[in-house]
């Protein structure tokens, strides 16, 4: 019979002598030992702040207050506590805690925005023309079209997942054994696929929640609470609401909201921040379609939803507005998206058949203004062919280099920063490419991309070549690192960072 031994946090057994496993575990419940454990003990310490041998062999893995083994004598070792990583959550609308250096409040939220201080490290190398590479790589997923979330989830050490939301499947990165873990759903758990419209997920408060907690996520049948136990290498799903989804969820103060669809349309469901006090709203102003929104951005107390029809708004309190696009003005959302004037407002490009223009979002009669091409970016982070905008959207390009005028830019993540004055991030360059920018974002295959940081100065990072949908590029930061994906590349490329404070 099993020897059971309770820790503070946990309970183990002890099969044979010396022999551990875990049974259950604060957070996690009832744990079921993989059989391929032992390969994962080193991680699964980690986690746990389990005990590891340092100089015997009598056992594999000890209960977290063990110091000595018990069979000899010899000490063991406690795998160190990871000091506060800041999180990675890509671009959602959710706040994220001080320790992860939240967007400010005048900065729309789920834009790919970061206020994370990565500009002094990336330009600490040496600048353009000089062609670096990545310092690090990292396997792709096994399912590749994924999104990024590193986080604690309340465990001791920060851990990186990759959500493939296309094909139902969630993704664990084991730093220790340099391996990717499909996990397993366990027993009712809902499937992950969402594809009505952008993926967008809300992370849950590691501090008030429970180990184990990732996001408030969507899915087909509705908006879940997912929990991972990756000692089981599984994880499960709490229901929040039950219908069927027409968009990813948004956070804006302290509540969330999603759009909904029903026999009788589309309809606005929004609950406070941990999901109490449910309602669902009628949509004014017209019939809103029931898929293919952006996800959502968070901007001046208000949720903007945007579509190739219009764009929905909802302002806590108030009903949610459908606003359509007058004919025959159309969006070109693969452009990036909304950018935000000198005074605050948020537009939108689009074109009405003779020209490209800039048209301001949340209000029926919006201001226009029209624009000489088309413009590339979001936020403050924009460009016009291969040269920066640093004033208004609608305003002359600033043209610091001719070279650059036959070359096309395409921001991929805005670093926001007290400090500067000037937009910052980071960039692909498609150089000598002189057709429309809808081409080389959908169907052109690039011969030459150049990885760039836009700051104080300028650092060509590394290089891509024949880059088909440069859009699919995701960057997110983990483990010291800035990281840029595509679904296409056998590697994930990276680049070190100073240790970020």
């Amino acid at each position: 019979m099993a020897y059971r031994w309770e820790s503070e946090d946990s309970a183990w057994l002890e099969q044979d002598k010396g022999q551990f496993q875990l049974a259950e575990s604060n957070g996690l419940g009832h744990t079921e030992w993989p059989a391929q454990a032992r390969s994962r003990l080193p991680d699964v310490a980690s986690l746990l702040g389990a005990a590891l041998p340092q100089s015997c062999e009598h056992g594999a893995i000890y209960p977290e207050d063990f110091q000595f083994c018990p069979e000899c004598g010899a000490a063991l070792r406690h795998p160190a506590a990871q000091a506060d990583a800041p999180e990675w959550w890509g671009a959602t609308s959710a706040p994220l805690p001080d320790s992860s250096h939240p967007l400010p409040k005048h900065a729309p939220h789920g834009l790919p925005l970061t206020a994370l201080p990565l500009a002094a490290a990336l330009e600490s190398r040496p600048p353009e023309p000089h062609v670096g590479q990545a310092e690090r790589r990292l396997p792709v997923p096994p399912n590749a079209v994924c999104v990024f979330a590193a986080a604690s989830f309340g465990f001791r050490v920060q851990r990186l997942l990759a959500l493939a939301y296309t094909r139902n499947v969630l993704q664990y990165w084991d730093p220790l054994a340099q391996h990717w873990q499909v996990m397993a759903a366990e027993d009712y758990a809902s499937d992950l696929r969402f594809t009505a419209s952008d993926y967008a997920w809300l992370p849950l408060d590691a501090a008030a929640g429970r180990r184990g907690d990732v996001a408030l996520v969507p899915a087909a049948q509705g908006l879940f609470r997912l929990r991972i136990n990756p000692v089981s290498e599984s994880y499960r799903t709490e229901a929040v609401f039950l219908a069927r989804l027409a968009s990813a969820p948004g956070a804006v103060g302290k509540h969330i909201a999603c759009l909904f669809a029903d026999d009788d349309g589309v309809h606005l469901w929004a609950a406070d921040a941990d999901g109490a006090n449910p309602e669902a709203l009628a949509v004014a102003g017209g019939a809103a379609p029931s898929g293919g929104w952006s996800r959502p951005v968070s901007y001046d107390g208000s949720l903007i939803w945007l579509h190739e029809q219009g764009h929905l708004v909802w302002r806590p309190g108030a009903e949610p507005q459908w606003l359509a696009w007058p004919f025959p003005w159309t969006p070109r959302l693969i452009l990036g998206g909304p950018v935000r004037s000198r005074d605050g407002r948020l537009w939108l490009i689009g074109h009405d058949g003779q020209g490209y223009s800039f048209r301001e979002l949340g209000v029926a009669q919006a201001q226009v203004e029209a624009i000489d091409g088309a413009r590339l970016g979001f936020g403050t982070l924009l460009f016009r062919r291969g040269h920066q905008v640093k004033d208004e959207p609608w305003a002359i390009e600033d043209v610091e280099d001719q070279r650059h005028s036959d070359a096309l830019v395409l921001p991929l993540l805005e670093n926001l920063s007290s400090t500067r004055s000037q937009p910052t991030g980071l960039v692909l360059r498609f150089e000598k490419f002189t057709g429309k920018a809808e081409a080389a974002l959908e169907s052109a295959i690039l011969p030459r991309t150049l990885i760039e940081w836009i700051g104080q100065r300028n650092v060509i990072l590394d290089e891509a070549v024949r880059l088909s949908r440069p859009g699919d590029c995701l960057p997110f930061v983990y483990d010291d690192c800035l990281w840029l994906h595509h679904p296409t590349w056998n590697e994930i490329r990276g680049w070190q960072l100073k240790a970020l404070a």
